[in-house]
Order: C-alpha cells, then structure tokens, then sequence
C-alpha cells in the first residue's frame, strides 16, 4: 500500500487515526511532514470540510490524501456545535475553552435532556481532482456530562458521558474508545472500502 497523507494538525487525532489505521498497512505520514498549509474548513457539513481538507493535503503534497471532520452534536443545543465544535469557544479557543463553554451552555439541564453524540465523516481521495472520493460515517450515542473527568482522549471526551460504561470517553483506556468511537466505526469502515479498492485494481 502507498503513503498517504492524514490532513490533520491535531495531535491528538493524528496519534489516534494512525494507530485506527495500522491494519491498512500503508504509511500513514501527517501533513505537518510537508509544511502543507491548513484550509479554511468553510464547508456546512462534516462531509463538505472532510473534502475540502483532503483536497487542500492532496494538492498540496501530490499524494493521495485522507481527511476527516467531526465534532459533538448535542440535542438540548438542537445539534450544536456540531462542525464548529473545534472552534466553539472563538478561533482563539481551545479544548479547555470548549469544554467549559459547552459544560456552562448545559448548566442545569437534567440528565434525560443531555443527550449527545459524537460524529465523524472521513474522506479519501486517490489524487486531488479526485471525482469519486471515498467516504464512510460513525456515529457514538451518549450524553453530555456534569462535569470534566478523565485524564485521557482529547476534545470533549472528558465532557462525553456513556451510561452504558459508567464514565466518560476520556475514562477509556485507549483500546476500548477506539473499539467504540465515532472515529473507529469510521476509520474500519474506510480499511474495508480500500481494501475493495486495491483488489479491483
């Protein structure tokens, strides 16, 4: 399998998506290796910014390129933040920042009213003027919690709450959140398609 480019610069993703990814066994290298510079993400859907963050690496590196976009939808904010979970709290925000504004926007909302859901829409594409981009979706069900716990994960996985766990995302070990999450479902269901892919080559 080829190199491929991840159109991330988030760390945190980065580290999680190339370990999702091992079973592809292609090398996956992050954008930051080619000074690629990062797109304004100013589609109106995950699927939309994925895209356009692929293309933006693709074109820029002249590799095939994998990009993804997600973010929390909360039901008591009528899907909000949504695609602007990154940069929920201003573009000077960050995961603290984020949390803290999402966790004060949910102050007294009793535990029925607080379901959210994590989302991820991941993008491939062959080269940049790529017309028929792969994409797959995961979606993660769970509720908005009453206050930060956990040392781990990254985003608002210590304000993500799963009752059927006990704890928050951030709780998990590593093995389990990527066995369960958003990004995993999505990540596995990319490996399959690929791999459908390289065999019809």
């Amino acid at each position: 399998m080829k190199r491929i480019v991840l159109a991330s610069g988030n760390a945190g993703k980065i580290r999680e998506l190339t370990e999702l990814l091992r079973p592809m066994g292609a090398e996956i290298v992050p954008q930051s290796r080619w000074q690629v510079e990062e797109c304004e993400e100013t589609g109106l859907t995950f699927v939309g910014n994925a895209i356009l963050k692929a293309r933006n690496a693709a074109r820029q590196t002249g590799m095939p390129a994998l990009a993804d976009d997600s973010g929390i939808e909360v039901d008591f904010l009528r899907g909000q933040p949504g695609i602007y979970s990154a940069r929920y709290s201003g573009p000077e925000g960050d995961d603290r920042k984020n949390n803290e504004k999402l966790l004060a926007a949910m102050q007294g909302v009793p535990p029925e009213a607080r379901g959210a859901r994590f989302r991820c829409v991941m993008v491939f594409l062959e080269h940049a003027d790529d017309p028929s981009p792969i994409i797959t979706e995961g979606s993660w069900e769970g509720r908005v919690a009453e206050a930060l716990a956990g040392p781990r994960g990254f985003g608002y996985d210590p304000v993500f709450y799963l009752p059927g766990h006990g704890c928050t995302s951030a709780e998990l070990s590593e093995a389990a959140k990527n066995r369960l999450s958003h990004r995993g479902q999505a990540v596995r269901a990319m490996v399959e398609r690929l791999a459908r892919r390289l065999e019809q080559a």
